[in-house]
């Protein structure tokens, strides 16, 4: 967006002499141009005639002048060039590539010294250009004018816009240009009222803003959600169990989150509940899906949602403060759910430790709602007094796992829901299937894409993905088989994959060899007759069968949802 801004109703600039000059070098109007080139010319011969216009400069001039005899109009002297350049390109370089990185978003600047210089809309584009694209032009380029030209670009952002200017190089001034130009605005008042007259001047302010605080913006979203969340006291609104995405790692605590908000504390199952996982799993969301779910349910009880961190800083102020007394009192009467995210943090703090002893005991003992979160198993918490320990294990100790590849790609099919973009599938599936570890992560790469999309004004693809994201290409990788389903199996059941190809009835046998059948199915995508054939030619309703099997229990059963993701992680 530009605005002409009005600098002479704030500025005492007088007649404002040097912009008058530089205004009438560079915006004649089509009418006169004849004439004030002439003019010009007579002004160089004056005696009393200052030389600091150099000949570059008159050079400048005239080319502006006859480059672009419509100031509303840019007109580029390469123009016939770069469109031809264009046909040739279009034909040798796949067309959605074509339209996204080099039509409409390069523009042909010059030719010096076998250099065709060229400029681009983002630096983003003028990389993949440069690592991609750059010996295709320069072939057409060859085959265009006859000789082999080097690519080269030019940094247009954050140029200045003189109105009536194009911007493309012929109409820049060059170094030379420049320097009289400087020199030309230095002279005195008296010499520039000799040597030209006064006119209405007017400057062009450019608000667009810049690639760099475009790019500065797409790290700030990106840095702003992979930072865990500070939780203080707030219970966030958007989470909630609507919008948390169930699967095998995850369906026990979702289960277990949702009977605690329909009956918390003494009256339910789950007076205490223990939630843990690696970081970017979850834990956090159905930490306030539960804190919204008992608000929305139970709106008589005063919910506490604290980090362990936070409620030690809290601890802190009270002793400074010497209002230990109220502290104690806030926890013990006035808490009906106390929740507490990140609760390993109490490690080696004694003293706040003690005191959340106290108030475990005692709301415990009332019947209260507890629930705690942290990246490990009680017992694995380094630095915790062994009788909190024990404490928190007295309620349901529950685990997340890492999401499988159908609950990573619904996870992202969700987020571009909310994001209100439209990704293909094959995009979604390349990041479910590189991004494992975190749904933080994979929740943040459609952040970055959505933010390079839109300054590239461009649609996500997956090359796109896999630049801008760092993928590596799944097609490098070693392609799983049938063969090395089963030999995993085999090696993480400790089974021979003789028995788990044979017609075997033994329980353990069968359990494996209907995982295997599963992975099979999801991750190598063989059919039910070619996972039939491979295990000693069974009919294919066995496979279905048990295929259906593995797909309904592993939403009930723990141990089985963790040996089917550990298996589709190895391959």
């Amino acid at each position: 967006m530009t605005r002409d801004f009005p600098f002479e109703k704030f500025l005492n600039t007088g007649s404002n002499k040097n912009a008058d000059l530089l205004n009438s070098i560079f915006t004649e109007p089509t009418a006169q141009a004849s004439q004030n080139r002439s003019q010009y010319q007579y002004k160089d011969q004056q005696p009393q005639r200052d030389n600091s216009i150099s000949n570059s400069m008159k050079a400048v001039a005239t080319d502006s002048l006859t480059a672009a005899p419509d100031k509303n109009l840019d007109i580029s002297p390469f123009k016939p060039i770069e469109d031809a350049l264009f046909s040739l390109l279009k034909e040798e370089i796949y067309e959605p590539k074509f339209s996204t990185f080099i039509e409409n978003k390069i523009k042909l600047e010059g030719f010096s010294d076998n250099i065709a210089t060229f400029s681009a809309q983002t630096q983003f584009i003028q990389s993949t250009i440069e690592n991609s694209f750059k010996p295709d032009i320069e072939r057409c380029l060859q085959i265009l004018m006859g000789e082999k030209y080097s690519l080269t670009f030019i940094k247009t952002a954050g140029q200045v816009s003189v109105p009536g200017q194009a911007t493309s190089a012929s109409a820049i001034p060059q170094p030379a240009a420049r320097n009289s130009l400087t020199n030309l605005l230095s002279e005195s008042p008296e010499n520039l009222e000799r040597n030209t007259g006064q006119r209405k001047t007017s400057f062009t302010l450019n608000l667009t803003p810049t690639k760099e605080e475009l790019s500065e913006e797409i790290e700030s979203k990106f840095i702003d959600h992979m930072t865990s969340d500070n939780l203080g006291y707030t219970i966030d609104p958007h989470k909630t169990f609507d919008n948390f995405i169930v699967g095998p790692s995850n369906n026990l605590a979702f289960a277990t989150a949702c009977a605690v908000s329909d009956s918390p504390g003494r009256t339910g199952k789950y007076p205490c509940l223990y939630l843990y996982s690696d970081s970017g799993l979850g834990k956090t969301h159905l930490l306030h899906a539960v804190a919204n779910g008992i608000y929305e349910k139970h709106p008589d009880l005063s919910i506490c949602l604290i980090s362990a961190r936070d409620f030690m800083k809290e601890l802190i102020n009270a002793y400074k403060d010497k209002k230990l007394s109220e502290f104690q009192r806030k926890y013990t009467e006035s808490v009906d759910v106390l929740m507490i995210d990140d609760i390993h943090e109490l490690k080696n703090k004694n003293s706040t430790q003690e005191e959340f002893f106290h108030i475990f005991n005692f709301l415990h003992d009332k019947g209260k709602q507890l629930i705690f979160t942290s990246d490990k198993s009680p017992d694995k918490i380094t630095g915790i007094e062994e009788r909190i320990i024990t404490r928190l294990q007295w309620g349901l100790v529950v685990d997340i796992q890492r999401p499988d590849f159908e609950t990573r790609t619904a996870i992202l099919k969700k987020k571009a829901i909310s994001l209100d973009i439209f990704i293909q599938d094959d995009v979604l599936n390349i990041i479910a299937s590189s991004i494992k570890t975190s749904i933080r992560e994979l929740e943040g790469s459609l952040i970055l894409l959505q933010a390079h999309a839109e300054l590239m004004e461009a649609e996500i693809d997956v090359e796109m993905a896999r630049d801008i994201l760092k993928l590596s290409d799944i097609r490098d990788r070693p392609c799983a088989t049938l063969e090395s389903v089963c030999k995993q199996a085999s090696q993480h059941f400790k089974i021979p994959v003789a028995d788990l190809r044979s017609k075997s009835r033994s329980k353990e046998i069968v359990r494996a060899r209907h995982i295997a059948w599963s992975i099979s199915k999801n991750i190598v995508g063989a059919t039910f007759k070619e996972i039939a054939q491979y295990y000693s030619n069974r009919d294919h309703s066995s496979v279905i069968h048990g295929v259906n099997k593995i797909s309904q229990q592993s939403k009930t059963d723990q141990s089985l949802a963790k040996d089917v993701l550990f298996l589709e992680n190895s391959i």
